[in-house]
């Protein structure tokens, strides 16, 4: 029988009731499982506002030990519910450590472990560093119940490499929640369209579909620039040959799924020679591999 996977992502606006955002969210989870969504993916930080616009130490009360965060406890019941596979983009506190990680939810609800997102941007209205450290779990790669699936989380998707790994340990579909939009230090830059091809460019050079999931909406912030943050949106998939199957404008909401051959892909990324022609005596050191 081929193997097939149907995907979704999820995009939307969120308020600072992490209750309300969970319901929200829950809501198009159920809507992309009764359209044959298999894997569901959510937006980066869906728990409340992005709150990385200014340094303010009270959204680290707002941090949870990944496994009883409850955006993770609140999707892990849906899906097994609904029996999907859900990653979980969280604000996460490991003792004194504070990170942005991504839990992976089988499709029977289990939790199948973290990542801790590797690349944190600091720069006007994107002040990561203030409130996160850099990942110290690798890169990661998921056997889920239906595909492999790795996952970078927003800033990840500038790095070409970090797609490359997450191919070469077998990743079948490559997802990156995000929350990225207006930049407040230059009203001309807009980096919508940047930020998709980037993406498609992973897929082309690694054969693989790739699922982006940003957030949609103005979010108010008292003293910045424009008075807050404008999300732009532009959700979309990608198949393996870069081309858009899937995408959402600026202020859709909604859910986006396409369907994909695993064995297809991958004999198609076999016949492609990218993985069988990799210089590791020259990259080697980015995946610990020994050169050939």
């Amino acid at each position: 029988m081929t193997r097939r996977i149907k995907v979704a992502a999820i995009q939307t606006s969120y308020g600072e009731d992490m209750a309300a955002n969970i319901a929200k969210t829950a809501d198009f989870v159920r809507q992309a499982a009764a359209e044959g969504a298999q894997v569901v993916l959510p937006s980066e930080l869906f728990q409340g506002p992005y709150f990385c616009v200014a340094q303010e130490e009270r959204w680290f009360a707002t941090a949870h030990p990944w496994r009883e965060h409850p955006c993770v406890t609140a999707m892990a019941q849906l899906a097994k519910e609904l029996g999907v596979v859900i990653p979980v983009s969280i604000f996460e506190r490991e003792g004194p450590h504070y990170f942005n990680s991504l839990v992976m939810l089988d499709a029977d609800g289990s939790a199948m472990g973290v990542y801790r997102k590797s690349h944190i941007p600091d720069g006007p209205g994107y002040n990561e560093k203030y409130y996160f450290r850099p990942g110290d779990t690798g890169f990661k790669v998921w056997d889920t119940r239906f595909g492999r699936l790795g996952v970078g989380i927003c800033w990840d998707q500038w790095y070409p490499e970090a797609a490359r790994i997450m191919t070469l340990m077998g990743a079948e579909v490559l997802l990156y929640p995000t929350a990225i939009g207006s930049e407040p230090h230059d009203a001309t830059l807009d980096t919508a369209a940047p930020w998709r091809r980037a993406m498609q460019g992973h897929a082309v050079s690694n054969v693989i579909p790739v699922v982006g999931a940003n957030r949609t909406g103005f979010e108010p912030w008292e003293g910045y620039p424009n008075g807050g943050q404008l999300f732009y949106g532009s959700s979309f998939i990608a198949d393996h040959r870069g081309d858009l199957v899937a995408a959402f404008g600026r202020e859709d909401e909604g859910v986006l799924h396409a369907e994909f051959d695993l064995d297809f892909l991958t004999t198609h990324r076999a016949a492609w020679g990218f993985f069988r022609d990799r210089r590791t005596d020259l990259y080697g050191a980015l995946t610990g591999a020994r050169p050939a």
